[in-house]
């Protein structure tokens, strides 16, 4: 029962508390990870490793299955179809090697964005590597939440991969705010290009309570400081693609530009970063980091690319609907999901569409699948060294309200009894405002966008619909309020104060 998973959240909570406490007070440092240490696919007993340089950096080797891919194409092209999640019909991914000799490190590759991207970049043989701390699985034990789909475990994860594919992605877990970690792993594998996802993500979990603010800025600040200084020391010539966030804009009364504002000002003239308008703990973190790179990329001439995105939409790329062990991350709480994702799972399962306030809030989307292609379109069109490039990440414009009625009406294409209500919106936000963003540069490079129509709603409604009973009802609704937030720590089952 509901009663029920809510004593079970509370007591994980319990136990886990203290140590989640003292940890994210020594400097941010995230829970249960030993200093120094990297390693890989440490669950899996017949994992080959091998040791240099004090590193432990292990490979799964590929299981006794005749359909398993070998590595190394006898042909330009191969097409690999597996089991796939029941709503798709005979699933595939394309194998090339148009990647192939380029090192790519992922930073954060077992979330929402970085594991799609892993997967994307190894079927187009790239070398790839992801870097993790896992610690966003262990937000989810914090809070008592869980994705509505069931994920494996990130050596699961990568042995089906190998197992499907036959390309491997190498592991280093550890946490980049550990600089002798990071150290470490960056001078074993020597990235050409680094795909920086690894920071805490959400606006509403920085705005929980003093504790996850501080963490949050110090998280976030010093793992890219830490990442720059890796690139400095070690491989001056790598590539850094960064994910920040359209919400470092705010919402001006005039148009959002690329990163770069030409302005007039008593007869003089010069081209400026944009003016940031941050509404988050969050969103002023990646202001920040935007601001030291913007600084690294002049000073010590590092390419640098900000890829500033939209609000994610999706649960399926080609790579991870081959499997549902390579499945990703679908959030619908308050506090890791987002708008459209969230609207379709609570249409999927009988729970009235929450529009925060008047609905007007209007901001940029992409579908999961044209996120997994910009990071690809950024990194085999590199920054120039000594200026940081600035790229906005959204392919279409939606309002609050424009987005709800779409889920409404495919909803009840599919017998789903879809309502809209209003509540009352835990942000301090404009909810009627002008917005108009600009995004050609990455349409420019040859994004061809997945634009949101009733197709890509369907699809994700079903898969919505398929693991409904995972849903925790209680979850949905605001757990806490920007004006709300205060040092008192934020714990399980509070709501917001209204």
């Amino acid at each position: 029962s509901a009663r029920e998973r809510a004593r079970a959240r509370a007591r994980r909570m319990a136990t886990m508390g203290a140590s989640v406490k003292s940890n994210m007070r020594a400097g941010g440092r995230r829970p249960g990870l030993a200093k120094g240490r990297i390693s890989a696919a440490l669950s899996s007993p017949a994992s080959a490793s091998s040791v240099r340089g004090g590193v432990t950096r292990r490979r799964t080797p590929v299981p006794k299955n005749p359909t398993a891919l070998k590595f190394g194409l006898t042909r330009a092209e191969r097409t690999v179809e597996a089991k796939a999640l029941s709503t798709e019909e005979k699933p595939g991914v394309t194998l090339d090697n148009s990647g192939k000799g380029k090192r790519v490190l992922v930073v954060g590759g077992d979330g929402y964005c970085g594991w799609a991207s892993a997967l994307h970049l190894s079927a187009r043989g790239y070398e790839v590597a992801i870097m993790d701390s896992l610690v966003r699985r262990g937000w989810d034990q914090q809070l008592g939440y869980d994705s509505l789909t069931p994920i494996s475990s990130i050596h699961k994860r990568v042995a089906k991969w190998k197992e499907l594919t036959g390309r491997d992605i190498t592991l280093y877990l550890g946490d980049i705010c550990d600089f002798e970690f990071l150290a470490e792993a960056w001078k074993q594998f020597e990235p050409e290009h680094v795909v920086h996802f690894g920071e805490q993500r959400s606006a509403p979990y920085s705005m929980l309570d003093r504790e996850r603010a501080v963490y949050t800025q110090v998280n976030n600040v010093s793992g890219t400081i830490n990442i720059l200084y890796a690139m400095k020391e070690f491989t001056p010539d790598c590539h850094m693609v960064k994910l920040g966030t359209m919400g470092e804009y705010g919402t001006p009364n005039i148009d959002i530009e690329e990163g770069y504002l030409d302005i007039t000002h008593n007869g003089r003239s010069d081209t400026l970063p944009y003016p940031k308008q941050g509404n988050s703990f969050y969103h002023l973190s990646k202001i920040h980091d935007s601001t030291n790179m913007i600084f690294c990329a002049k000073t010590w001439g590092l390419k640098v690319t900000d890829l500033n995105q939209g609000v994610v939409y999706g649960v399926k790329t080609d790579e991870t609907a081959l499997d549902e062990t390579l499945i990703n991350r679908l959030d619908y709480d308050s506090v890791f999901g987002t708008a459209l994702n969230r609207f379709v799972i609570q249409a999927a399962v009988g729970h009235p569409i929450t529009v925060y306030g008047k609905g007007g809030q209007t901001r940029g989307f992409l579908d999961i699948r044209d996120t997994v292609r910009c990071i690809q379109l950024a990194i085999d069109n590199p920054a120039e060294s000594g200026k940081m490039r600035v790229m906005n990440q959204f392919t279409e414009q939606f309002s609050v309200n424009e987005l709800a009625s779409l889920v409404q009406k495919v909803g009840n294409t599919l017998d789903l009894d879809v309502q809209i209500t209003s509540v009352p919106n835990p942000r301090i936000e404009a909810e009627e405002h002008y917005y108009n963003a600009k995004n050609s540069k990455l349409k420019d490079l040859g994004l061809a966008p997945h634009l949101l129509g009733d197709a890509l709603l369907d699809s994700l409604l079903k898969v919505a619909v398929e693991y409904k009973d995972r849903c925790d009802h209680e979850l949905i609704l605001p757990a806490n309020a920007w004006g709300s937030s205060g040092v008192s720590r934020h714990f399980v089952g509070e709501k917001a104060n209204k």
